[in-house]
Formats: structure tokens, C-alpha cells, sequence
């Protein structure tokens, strides 16, 4: 006898990307302080709405797209296979915040909380040039397509280390 449970499953790619999926865990939290300046690692910050992190250079008077951006773990550690190191620095990839558990990718058109915070995901955070510098040849490649995305701040709040990335389910 079959203990089998009856569970309608997604018979579309809307209904697929709506789906749930398991929370992450906020790692790390960089801070910018100004352009080229060395990243700030902290274990807390404030993010405010429609503006960004207290503290960093990035933040906006206008509700811009790059308020926030998140690299996951899982995606610095292709990287650093990729330069053939057996790690990278968060610091190096100057991301505001390091994830794991969960595919950045998949909060894409959602929105997720992290901490007493609600951001949307806003698009995809490509490599800058300076991945060159930093990383020399082949630095750019290497995080091409793993840089991770860009979000808006939509409720302000506070973030730590170890609060839970969590998408808020769509209606």
C-alpha cells in the first residue's frame, strides 16, 4: 500500500517560478565606504527604503535599481575554481552581502526578506572591469554569469549575519 500523497505540482512556468523554495542565510555584509576604497566587512546594517546601506557609497536619491547587491557563497566558490584558487575573499567581488542556500536567480521579479528588511530583486550584477584588476587575466570571465543581482530596498530595516534570506510568497 502506496503512502503516496496527492499534491497538485506545477504544470507551468508561471506556476513553476511562483513556487516556494527554501530560505538561505545571510553570511557576509560588505560596505563600500566610497568608489575604489577597500570593502568594509560588518556583522550588521541598516537598509533604507528606496535608498540603500547606511554606509555605503551606492545609495541613491532616486529609487535606483543598485541599492543592494548579493553574490551567493555557492557562486564564489565557481569563481575561485574558475581563477583556479582554492577561495576568493567576498571583500574582492565588492557584493553588500553573500548568501547561501538559495539560487539568487530564482528571487528574480520577487521579492524576499532578509532580516527585518524587504527588498526586490531589480536585475542581474554583472563583473565589472575591475575583476581584471583584482584578479588579473581571465578575471572578468570568471564572474561573468556568478556576479548575482541587484536589488531595491522596498521596507527598511535591520540585517545580520546569520538572518534568513527568505522569499515572501507571490500572490
Amino acid at each position: 500500500m502506496s503512502t503516496k500523497t496527492s499534491r497538485t505540482q506545477p504544470t507551468s512556468i508561471a506556476e513553476l517560478l511562483a513556487s516556494p523554495m527554501r530560505p538561505g542565510q545571510l553570511k557576509w555584509i560588505g560596505l563600500r565606504p566610497e568608489r575604489r576604497a577597500a570593502v568594509i566587512e560588518v556583522t550588521e546594517a541598516t537598509l533604507i527604503a528606496s535608498r540603500g546601506i547606511t554606509g555605503d557609497r551606492y545609495r541613491t536619491s532616486s529609487n535606483g535599481a543598485r541599492q543592494v547587491t548579493l553574490i551567493a557563497e555557492e557562486d564564489i566558490a565557481a569563481i575561485a575554481a574558475f581563477l583556479g584558487r582554492p577561495s576568493v575573499d567576498p571583500a574582492l567581488l565588492r557584493r553588500n552581502l553573500v548568501t547561501s542556500g538559495i539560487n539568487l536567480a530564482a528571487l528574480k521579479g520577487r521579492r524576499f526578506r532578509i532580516g527585518e528588511a524587504v527588498l526586490e530583486t531589480s536585475g542581474e550584477c554583472a563583473p565589472c572591469s575591475r575583476m581584471e584588476e583584482i584578479f588579473g587575466t581571465g578575471g572578468y570571465n570568471a564572474v561573468r554569469g556568478r556576479g548575482g543581482i541587484t536589488a531595491r530596498i522596498v521596507q527598511a530595516g535591520s540585517i545580520a549575519v546569520g538572518d534568513l534570506v527568505e522569499p515572501i510568497p507571490t500572490q
